[in-house]
């Protein structure tokens, strides 16, 4: 069976106070287990701290982003080398937003996949269409792009993240027959390229994620679970989806 994921994104929020009551709550009513993984994603400040206070739950940190060289003159930038010395557990690579904001291309992405594998490090590639790409009928075409990078790095632990670009942070998300579509494109995707192991890569649903919507969507065949933005700052929240993915296996 598929392991499952819920994984907080944090983005640029929380001060150090604000991560730390987070994972005072999440520390005193998470109990893990099995089959479904709990995945916090903070901001660099707050590696530290959220580490330290997380490390006896089971949660597994992330960070957000890395660049694919282990050392060097990049001003400004954190390597795949220093999140592993940190304590974490995997990186988010390919956001929309990193995509969007920070002009995150195909070709930087082979080069971190391949960095993450070499430090042990999980990726979880995101990937999704804008509206205007939906509306023109070219969904599949771009995840198919955007997927092909996997063509180009070898083989290695993955998840995958299915974030529309579209309804990211609105408060929108793709319907139970968009999701299933993507979904089930995606798996074939990933077994064209990695055989039979890419039948056992998590494929996470992200964009408005929420306690109210979470169960519906952990019924569609081939979620593995969530990358989850706005109401993962919240413990209570998070928490709830949380048991919610354990409730479903």
């Amino acid at each position: 069976m598929t392991t499952k994921w819920v994984i907080a994104n944090w983005k640029m929020n929380h001060l150090r106070a604000e991560a730390s009551a987070f994972c005072e709550a999440f520390r005193a009513d998470y109990k893990a287990r099995p089959g479904v993984e709990a995945g916090i994603a903070p901001s660099f400040p707050l590696l530290p701290g959220v580490i330290s206070q997380t490390e006896t739950t089971g949660a597994k940190v992330f960070g957000q982003n890395a660049h694919w060289e282990p050392k060097g003159a990049f001003t400004g930038a954190v390597s795949m080398a220093q999140l592993k010395d940190a304590g974490c557990h995997g990186v988010i690579l390919g956001h929309s937003e990193r995509r969007q904001f920070f002009n995150e291309t195909d070709d930087s992405l082979v080069k971190k996949l391949q960095a993450a594998w070499e430090f042990d490090l999980l990726p979880v590639l995101c990937i999704g269409e804008t509206l205007t790409q939906r509306d023109a009928g070219f969904t599949l075409d771009v995840l198919r792009q955007q997927l092909s990078v996997l063509e180009r790095t070898g083989h290695g632990p993955l998840v995958v993240a299915y974030e529309p670009v579209w309804a990211i942070g609105t408060g929108r998300r793709a319907d139970a027959t968009q999701i299933e579509e993507v979904h089930a494109f995606i798996r074939e995707d990933l077994w064209l390229t990695f055989g039979d192991a890419g039948r056992e890569i998590p494929i996470l649903y992200g964009g408005s994620v929420t306690p109210d919507n979470f169960e519906e969507i952990l019924r569609i065949p081939h979620v593995a679970g969530g990358l989850v933005g706005g109401a993962s700052l919240e413990a209570g929240k998070f928490l709830r989806l949380l048991k919610q993915a354990q409730e479903s296996n």
